[in-house]
């Protein structure tokens, strides 16, 4: 049953307004707590008692705030009050290693954060308001997501934000036990009660972030930062919390809350709070398991370790996140089987990411091409699961379609359809093995410009590929276009600007921005089309290490022709003049 602790108002407080903030409540679960608690997106509060913000439901945001907004700035010289908090919350993550973003403690003017995206953005801001000084919100992060653009140190962290998500301060998650000067580390992800205090001294300007797995407030806090609030804080303001879901999901609980103003916070009794139901273990039937087991082993032992030792050479571990992630997923022994072996004879082609080899499924006689990762790759795991997560959800006539993956210890293994005739690029540079008529080169370059389209505005998200080239544009047996290789893609909220600190993409490619900001965005993602379509008119590379000084840069050299006059003049002289003059100049 929560309990709150009611306004102290005293006489004093007509005339001195410092004092008057004594502000206190305490919610020792949320059960019965009425119009007590403002709930907004999908936050809801369980039979238990317990405030629930988010679900295992991907892309949402849940908000808990405490109804009527707080004075938090003295009126005579606009100086921050003092306040602390304490709250006991738990991560449940959908899949265990995986976060699903997080949560975030937040005082904000206002409760209801309209506009706010999900996802990295944790349901405080968006990438239009991300750092404007407008914005009013501050929030003390605890973030199960490395989030790249905004410098995040780990995916196990606290940051305190000031009207960014790019954090201030932030530092691995982790706590002190009393009489142990030794740092504990503590994993957000792991469904275990956590108490976290807050505690903000306006007279030294300086902000404690303190944890524990207990109901004792350690005396070291994990996190201080020298910040003076005044210059954020609006005079009256909203407290409460906020959390997100991603690609993957994650429950974030809140199972009692207290504050204060100009005063400590009453830590929470986390023995007298609700908490989350855990199936019971059986016992009996464990020790009997354990027994028969231990009786087997002693018998077949010599055989058995053997056997185990064998096996585990090619054991494949399964997880539970694996088991519904989709699209289908390959055994490694049936993808090696395709691949004869991954032997050098199947191989397509190569890169920093890893091989891709041809190969021919066990059974059905389906060829598929099987992109094998390598482990010096820069693309780790969470990458992979994104890929296959998302990528593998796409459905577009002119994309390669993903159908299916594997996983086995160290081996990540991609598997997309196989594409007869091979990448574009193989047809137009150098002395290709066929010349391409103008007609096949006018229907690829309309089927690439069909499926950017849909990645841009016509899926559920805004897919940017950063990587259009002619070697990523794959035939099919009747030469349709189809863009492949989504390695380095991103995928974002329609509306939401993305923003990276890594420029990636193949040199001749780069929107000039890109060098300069570091910022895909799909019209980056339009220039490097634009490249490709030069490529595909004259014939040549974007940038042409064995042509003439003038006729280095491709893009140069076509808007030299175009000014003087004679566009035609680059179009690749193997088509012999069987061209359409009219298409060929829209295209250029």
């Amino acid at each position: 049953m929560a309990k709150r602790l009611v306004f102290f108002w005293v006489f004093v407080c007509l005339s001195n307004p410092v004092l008057c903030q004594l502000d206190e409540f305490v919610y020792n679960g949320f059960k019965g707590v009425g119009n007590n608690i403002s709930l907004n997106g999908v936050a809801e509060i369980e039979n238990n008692g317990m405030l629930k913000l988010t679900n295992d439901t991907r892309r949402l945001i849940g908000h808990a705030f405490y109804p009527n907004p707080i004075k938090f700035k003295n009126t005579s010289d606009g100086r921050a009050f003092s306040f602390s908090t304490a709250f006991a919350f738990a991560i449940v993550p959908e899949y265990e290693k995986l976060g699903g973003h997080g949560l975030a403690f937040t005082i904000s003017s206002t409760k209801e954060l309209s506009g706010a995206l999900p996802s990295q953005y944790l349901g405080l801001l968006n990438a239009s308001d991300n750092g404007n000084f407008s914005n009013h919100v501050f929030a003390v992060e605890f973030d199960t997501v490395q989030d790249f653009e905004f410098g995040d140190i780990n995916d196990n962290h606290v940051g305190i934000d000031i009207n960014s998500l790019a954090s201030n301060a932030s530092v691995n998650a982790g706590y002190f036990i009393n009489g142990n000067s030794t740092r504990q580390e503590l994993n957000l992800k792991s469904g275990k009660t956590i108490q976290a205090w807050i505690d903000y001294d306006s007279a030294k300007s300086e902000l404690n972030v303190t944890l524990s797995l207990s109901s004792v407030k350690p005396y070291f806090p994990i996190l201080s930062f020298h910040v003076d609030l005044s210059l954020y804080f609006d005079e009256t303001m909203y407290v409460g919390f906020s959390a997100s879901t991603g690609l993957l999901a994650s429950s974030h609980y809140i199972f009692g809350w207290s504050f204060k103003m100009n005063g400590q916070a009453q830590s929470l009794d986390l023995s007298s709070l609700p908490s989350i139901s855990r199936p019971k273990k059986n016992n009996t039937a464990f020790t009997a398991g354990v027994s028969v087991s231990a009786a087997v082993l002693m018998i077949f032992a010599i055989g058995t370790v053997l056997y185990l030792i064998r096996k585990i050479k090619n054991t494949e571990e399964i997880e539970k996140w694996e088991l519904d992630i989709g699209p289908h997923r390959f055994s490694y022994k049936e993808l090696k089987q395709a691949t004869r072996g991954f032997r050098d004879e199947e191989l397509l082609g190569f890169g920093g990411f890893g091989r891709v080899y041809r190969g021919t499924i066990p059974n059905s006689n389906t060829q598929v091409a099987v992109k094998r990762i390598s482990q010096e790759s820069k693309q780790g795991l969470v990458a992979f699961v994104s890929e296959i997560a998302s990528i593998g959800r796409l459905r577009h006539r002119n994309l390669v379609q993903l159908l299916g993956w594997c996983r086995r210890r160290g081996d990540l293994l991609i598997v997309y359809e196989f594409m007869t005739n091979g990448s574009l690029d193989k047809y137009i540079f150098d002395k290709p093995k066929s010349i391409l008529t103008w007609e096949q080169r006018f229907k690829i370059i309309k089927g690439v410009a069909s499926g950017l389209l849909y990645l841009h505005e016509e899926w559920e998200q805004t897919v940017i590929h950063r990587d259009v080239k002619a070697g990523n544009v794959l035939l099919d047996s009747d030469f349709n276009g189809r863009l492949g290789d989504f390695g380095l893609a991103k995928l974002y909220e329609h509306g939401e600007n993305a923003i990276t600190t890594r420029v990636a993409g193949t040199l001749g490619y780069l929107a000039p921005e890109l060098t300069r900001t570091g910022k895909p965005t799909t019209c980056s993602d339009v220039f490097a089309f634009g490249a490709l379509l030069l490529e595909v008119v004259c014939g040549r590379r974007p940038v042409e290490p064995k042509a003439w000084p003038e006729e280095l840069v491709l893009v140069e050299w076509v808007w030299e022709r175009w000014k003087e006059g004679a566009i035609l003049e680059v179009v690749d002289p193997r088509l012999r003049g069987g061209y359409d003059e009219i298409e060929v100049v829209v295209v250029l």
